[in-house]
């Protein structure tokens, strides 16, 4: 079977793309709406990452944990935000080879909710399969031991419609900045 590289889904946000844009790029928060990421370790300051910052994402796929090196490949205050993953290890990133990119886009969606005063944002959340080397039987064979019988994108599709609508629940909710 071949394999499908990219996978992307969008959801629109009542909040500006400056604001959405604010909490996304920084990594250690992310946790807060991924099924899959606790978390990030992120040297300095809480922040919006900068491109060339490198973190330690911290994941979880049910008992099983595992971390992460990444990259910020894009960070255009109110626009993208992107990462790339090039090494995995259990509690240490140890094994260096390219393994995923991610990229998150926000589109001005023009207005709000009627009354509300706040702008909307379309936000794009997209993941690449950076295994490119792998022969695909290898990875189609590794990916449905990985995620329980499916496709990496087929898993990760799941994971990004999760992801946003948690992103959305969040933004949405009360105390956070919506301008």
């Amino acid at each position: 079977m071949t394999r499908t590289f990219t996978v992307s889904r969008s959801i629109v946000v009542q909040a500006s793309p400056s604001a959405v844009y604010e909490q996304v790029s920084r990594p250690a928060r992310m946790g807060r709406w991924s099924p899959e990421n606790l978390g990030a370790t992120v040297e300095g300051l809480d922040e919006p990452a900068r491109v060339g910052l490198v973190f330690d994402g911290h994941n979880k796929r049910g008992a099983f944990r595992w971390t992460t090196r990444c990259t910020v490949t894009a960070s255009d205050p109110g626009r993208s935000f992107g990462f790339r993953v090039h090494a995995i290890g259990l509690k240490r990133p140890r094994l260096r080879a390219p393994i995923a990119t991610w990229e998150y886009r926000f589109e001005d969606a023009g207005q709000g909710e009627a009354g509300s005063g706040a702008s909307a944002t379309r936000v794009t959340e997209t993941w690449t399969d950076d295994r490119r080397r792998w022969p695909d039987v290898v990875a189609n064979a590794f990916d449905r031991i990985a995620t329980g019988g499916q496709t990496f994108a087929v898993f990760q599709a799941g994971n990004i419609d999760r992801t946003l609508g948690n992103l959305k629940k969040d933004l949405e909710g009360a105390g956070t900045p919506r301008t």
